[in-house]
């Protein structure tokens, strides 16, 4: 079986859509979304959109929590904030009630995905979390791979007894590697920052026990045009580049 896993669209439809493109190419057999479908980005309703007619599971991020809760708007830095408020305008009510219905985490073919850290937060980054505080959540888990996204970048942690592999993940095929378990941080379709700006996408091959990191690209120009347009802040046009 073939699973594709995707995090962090942020209102990107140009690059969604070449991704979307790039997994039906690739015989995928199911997909999974890891939220932050929104902010950032100038097509937020249109992803959504397409998630839902897609039927694809998603956990909510933080920037969908965000377009809930005012309150919880003061934790994003002012510009992130600003493209929030203008989100909530371009989104329909059927999309805040698919919102509402999101979950924090979700465990499906045996394996857990949350948007920021397991068990269940979508807040924590993954570089925030201590060596010890990792093996201690390592212990506790009881699925042998958990995804996240949330820092938008490639990340690879093994576990046995001990945190045995820590590595940034590249385009191309890693083995896994029986009775270990991992996090695994899929990076980000919508805005990559790990100074390369295809969209990005992780396969996890069952049969296979691999995981194979996808780059997409797409048209950049198209979707800064998008943000400008639309007057949000230009630091997350930039930062597409």
């Amino acid at each position: 079986m073939k699973v594709a896993i995707i995090s962090d669209i942020h209102g990107n439809l140009d690059a969604f859509g070449q991704v979307l493109n790039d997994i039906e190419a690739s015989g995928i057999d199911a997909v999974v979304c890891l939220g932050d479908n929104v902010g950032y980005g100038p097509e937020p309703e249109q992803v959504i959109r397409q998630v839902r007619e897609r039927n694809i599971p998603c956990v909510m991020g933080n920037h969908e929590r965000a377009v809930l809760d005012g309150e919880y708007l003061n934790w994003f830095n002012p510009a992130a904030r600003r493209s929030l408020q203008q989100t909530k305008t371009l989104l329909s009510e059927e999309s805040f009630n698919y919102i509402r219905g999101m979950k924090s985490s979700l465990v499906i073919h045996e394996s857990r995905f949350v948007h920021g850290f397991p068990p269940d937060s979508m807040n924590i980054y993954l570089f925030q979390v201590s060596k010890d505080t990792l093996e201690q959540t390592f212990g506790e888990m009881k699925e042998r791979l958990c995804f996240v996204g949330h820092t938008h970048e490639l990340k690879l942690i093994g576990f046995d007894d001990k945190i045995s592999q820590y590595i940034s993940l590249g385009k191309g095929t890693v083995p896994l590697h029986k009775g270990r378990k991992y996090i695994v941080n899929v990076g980000s379709v919508g805005q990559p920052r790990d100074r390369n700006n295809n969209a990005k996408y992780v396969i996890w091959n069952t049969s296979k026990d691999s995981l194979e990191v996808r780059f997409v690209p797409y048209d950049i120009a198209a979707v800064v045009s998008k943000i400008m347009a639309a007057g949000l802040p230009k630091v997350h046009a930039d930062r597409l580049w």
